[in-house]
């Protein structure tokens, strides 16, 4: 004989599971009188058949037909309001998941109005919480079968990587401006996020794009477009130091606002006369010293260190590292600079 539920809670010690079903392998059996504990930061989601029924607040809670009136007149219907009754308790945690991690496992294509298709891989935080604690379990737990904290988490960056991929073809940018785009792709991916989210009932409260990377084939792409006069070799290099504040502005142990979600755009080093010089490339009517001027000492050592990030990420071969390194640094030497400084 199945063994009685007379007490069912949850104690998250982690603080991080955003689902827990009670009892983990699936209903079990329940009466009137037994005791339901709620604690604080959870709703408790009676769920059976496939269905969200009753939903009970933070606190301790006696099964009876007045605060399960739906699961009743379910139960009622079947068993002729007999006990023991079979169902599941879904525990779902209704706290502000802050700085959550998303990026794109694999390198992505899009097509790159330069460079006709790249590859690029991205990623970035996100906040969410759980505003319809019913509606999430009957869109997730019910319909998708996912009980699990991990499989939610792959779900929604899964989610945001398609929502991503969809505003890159949208937006149809090459990748030479991108570096300037980062608050408008920031601020279009949650729109996106949230237009869906809701539908599961999810909200995503703060989203920030921290880093986009050409792969390194895309890189040799790139260059040979410099090579070739589709983009000025200035604008490439403006292009690196550009995306090298973004590495250094979202690096750990920085604090910018940016790392919390928040005010994405502001506090990284990034201008509007970088941003200006960024897009000077697809501008050419417009004169270098209204993009900022010429490249300067400064921009060519953050590009420099950008190369050096990339190639102790393995971004890069030793082989292409050390040629575009040889490239800056007689650069260095044409703006005074010493290459031994940087």
């Amino acid at each position: 004989m199945a063994r009685m539920i007379d007490v069912v809670e949850f104690l998250d010690q982690t603080g991080e599971e955003i689902v827990h079903r009670e009892p983990e392998w699936g209903p079990g059996d329940f009466r009137f009188g037994s005791q339901v504990i709620v604690r604080e930061n959870q709703v408790a989601v009676f769920f059976r058949d496939g269905k969200a029924l009753d939903i009970l607040v933070p606190g301790r809670h006696t099964i009876t037909t007045g605060n399960i009136p739906l699961l009743a007149r379910l139960i009622g219907m079947a068993t002729g309001g007999k006990t023991p009754f079979q169902a599941e308790v879904v525990f779902v945690n209704t706290k502000q998941f802050i700085d959550q991690k998303w990026g794109t496992p694999e390198p992505i294509w899009f097509q790159d109005p330069v460079l006709r298709m790249a590859r690029l891989r991205a990623r970035g935080t996100y906040s969410f919480q759980v505003r319809d604690p019913a509606l999430f379990v009957n869109k997730i737990v019910g319909q998708q079968g996912i009980y699990a904290s991990r499989q939610i988490e792959d779900y929604m960056r899964g989610f945001i990587v398609q929502k991503f991929i969809d505003l890159l073809g949208e937006m149809r940018k090459s990748l030479f401006e991108l570096p300037a785009m980062y608050n408008e792709l920031s601020t279009g991916v949650k729109a996106k996020l949230n237009d869906d989210f809701g539908l599961i009932g999810l909200s995503i409260l703060a989203f920030a794009l921290h880093a986009i990377a050409p792969t390194e084939e895309t890189s040799k792409a790139m260059e040979q477009a410099t090579a070739m006069g589709a983009v000025g070799e200035a604008d490439y290099l403006r292009y690196q130091a550009a995306q090298a504040m973004r590495e250094s502005a979202t690096a750990p142990g920085n604090h910018s606002e940016m790392s919390t979600g928040m005010g994405i755009g502001t506090g990284l080093g990034l201008g509007a006369g970088m941003a200006g010089m960024v897009s000077q490339a697809f501008h050419p009517s417009q004169s270098p010293s209204h993009a900022g001027g010429n490249i300067t000492l400064e921009q060519v050592r953050q590009a420099i260190d950008n190369l050096d990030l990339r190639f102790s990420m393995g971004e890069i071969s030793e082989e292409n590292y050390n040629r575009l390194m040889k490239k800056w640094q007689d650069r260095v030497r044409e703006l005074g600079g010493n290459p031994n400084d940087v």
